[in-house]
């Protein structure tokens, strides 16, 4: 059951503010404070989406990130127990425009600001969401220091020194800091269904190995729902250690950070799967690892796609499909080597969203087909991946 929020006093609350958003150009946006009281630095980015905030705030892709939601209504269906993206939440601050409502929903167990405070995430709401999504629009994404007191007494020159020192996403390897410490078998969950919840996959015909760059576990469920077996593995695994699970297919899931830092030691792992010729399939950063390993490079985009409604261009069956997006580093076009295919572009600014490796069963996108939060009209790219496994468990060629 729900406790009952403690009755505020809006009067004695309007004459202070409990939280304070600091930016690295000095810009100053002060309101209410929720979820944990403490500072956190990290980059502002801002998401689109309407729904699935829990997910959004537990995927560790917002590693050392801040989240501005775009969405007035953040919290109204509350929390649960079944929704987490990672058992840890990485993300640094969240930003919302209106307070938080007692939750309408069957599954909801706790109040959005008790789960914030449980999981130690920094919050502020009251501030002009649009005028800052604006700002990061015109501007880019910031750094920034979040930071909620109850007295409302903050220090903005140490906060703004605290901004301007942090180092940035650029050349950062968190993917590392997010990885699992300990390979471990997946507990076989499907994804979520109203009927049921989550259910176990009592049939594992096919045996995937994925590389933990910050994995959520919903993709982890899709490979449920295709009968797969799926070893995970920390993303500085060796070579030798993966191929002795006796991989059908390798995935390279999404994570955080800045994907040419995880790639000093990534890449080299992966070129060498590739000349095993067995199946790969990359998600997010497992994308750009992937390119990077193919010969490509990477840089920082200026506003990165984050939300559940980016459309994007397959350009091999001339279709658009919705898509759910979380990334700030993108393949840059023109390094891409010929034998590497261009299968997928964003309509928003033209940028790669899916790659393939010619005469090789090896591809990856740069968005979210799990779809979680977000539309499932990427969900065939699972199949494929699975089809082409089924292909390989027949020859097994190292």
């Amino acid at each position: 059951m729900i406790k009952k929020q403690k009755k505020i006093n809006s009067k004695k609350i309007s004459q202070i503010h409990t939280a304070i958003l600091v930016l690295e150009n000095k810009i100053v946006f002060k309101g209410k404070g929720i979820g944990y009281q403490g500072t956190s630095t990290g980059e502002v980015c801002f998401n689109t989406s309407l729904t699935g905030y829990q997910e959004i705030i537990s995927d560790p892709s917002y590693a050392s990130q801040i989240i501005n939601f775009t969405f007035p209504h953040i919290g109204n269906v509350g929390t649960n127990n079944e929704d987490h993206e990672s058992n840890k939440i990485w993300t640094k601050g969240v930003i919302f425009n209106s307070e938080i409502t007692n939750p309408s929903n069957y599954r909801a167990l706790k109040n959005l600001d008790s789960w914030l405070k449980k999981n130690k995430i920094v919050g502020i709401t009251g501030l002009d969401t649009r005028s800052l999504t604006n700002f990061i629009r015109d501007k880019g994404a910031p750094k920034g220091t979040i930071s909620y007191s109850k007295n409302g007494k903050f220090n903005i020159k140490k906060l703004t020194n605290q901004t301007i020192k942090w180092h940035g996403l650029n050349n950062l390897d968190l993917a590392e800091k997010v990885s699992t410490k300990k390979n471990y078998v997946w507990s076989g969950l499907k994804t979520w269904k109203k009927e049921n919840g989550y259910i176990k996959n009592k049939n594992k015909f096919l045996n995937v190995v994925a590389i933990d760059y910050g994995i959520k576990k919903n993709i982890l469920r899709y490979f449920s729902d295709f009968n797969c077996k799926v070893n995970v593995v920390s993303c500085k695994s060796n070579v030798e250690s993966i191929l002795k699970l006796k991989p059908d297919g390798i995935f390279l899931s999404n994570g955080p950070g800045d994907p040419s830092a995880t790639g000093k030691y990534a890449v080299n792992i992966i070129k060498e799967l590739i000349k095993k010729e067995m199946p790969i399939f990359g998600i997010c950063l497992g994308h750009q690892i992937l390119a990077l390993a193919l010969g490509a490079k990477t840089k920082k985009m200026k506003l990165g796609h984050r939300g559940a409604n980016h459309p994007v261009k397959n350009l091999i069956k001339k279709n658009v499909e919705i898509t759910s997006q979380n990334h700030g580093f993108e393949v840059v076009k023109e390094s891409l080597p010929k034998n590497v295919e261009i299968t997928h572009k964003s309509l928003f600014d033209n940028s790669i969203e899916g790659i393939k490796l010619k005469n090789r069963p090896i591809f990856s996108v740069q968005y979210h087909p799990e779809s979680n939060p977000g539309p499932q009209d990427s969900v065939y790219l699972f199949e494929e991946f699975i089809n082409n496994m089924k292909k390989n468990a027949k020859k097994k060629r190292y």
